[in-house]
């Protein structure tokens, strides 16, 4: 809570004092973020091609999907099914519109529409891509999480990697350096939690999920560099 009170009572700035980072700096960066995009976007093709019939990823899939409906107790999904409500398109929603709404009170308005677009670039991104592919979900009790439309990549890890990366990216530009790992690691964890409760509630298969994290990661590193590179032209 305190964390909360001081985001919004403090002005948002640059983590680091003095000056902006210099060319070389931000062609770093640019190059890490490509190396990251291109990564993800080579993992992601890969799992895609075996998800077919027959391939190495739906075997795999069907077997992981089999062991965890012959084994998880019923509590425990219970509380899957709780955790996975923190990646609820409702859950980011109100999210997004509680961020944004504390960025038109710092006067961050450029900001406050920079996140929303991200986050509904997001969404629109992974319902593109569920349309591609076209995948049906696994076999799983509608009692516990109902998931309508297409199963892959998953929406809720997706969105989990960009709603509570972008979140952790502001925090670290409003709070003193003593909190930026703890943020960047419950983000990560969150994220991480999230995504997997999809399949150990079985709506997901696991290269969903992991292909998610692969798109979201993608998508979240080209906002953080958009972000920056609007800083610095500003500065």
């Amino acid at each position: 809570m305190a964390i909360g009170w001081r985001f919004i009572g403090r002005p948002l700035r640059a983590a680091e004092p003095g000056a902006p980072p210099s060319p070389l700096q931000v062609a770093l960066r640019l190059a890490a973020g490509f190396v990251i995009v291109i990564g993800a976007a080579a993992g992601f093709a890969e799992i895609a091609e075996e998800i077919g019939p027959g391939g190495d990823v739906a075997r795999f899939d069907e077997a992981f999907a089999a062991a965890i409906a012959a084994t998880l107790a019923a509590p425990t999904r219970q509380f899957f099914a709780g955790v996975t409500r923190l990646g609820d398109p409702s859950t980011l929603v109100a999210l997004a519109l509680a961020v944004a709404a504390v960025l038109v009170v710092r006067s961050r308005r450029r900001l406050a529409f920079a996140w929303i677009l991200a986050l509904a670039g997001s969404a629109l991104l992974n319902g593109s891509l569920k349309r591609i592919f076209e995948r049906v979900r696994p076999v799983h009790e509608p009692g516990f999480v109902s998931a309508p439309g297409w199963s892959f990549p998953s929406g809720h890890s997706s969105g989990a990697v960009v709603a509570y990366g972008l979140l952790a990216y502001l925090l670290v530009r409003a709070l003193p350096a003593r909190w930026h790992l703890p943020v960047v690691l419950m983000s990560a964890a969150l994220a991480l939690t999230v995504g997997s409760s999809r399949v150990f509630v079985q709506v997901h298969f696991v290269s969903d999920v992991v292909a998610g994290f692969l798109s979201g990661s993608a998508w979240l590193v080209v906002c953080i560099l958009g972000f920056e590179l609007a800083r610095r032209r500003r500065r």
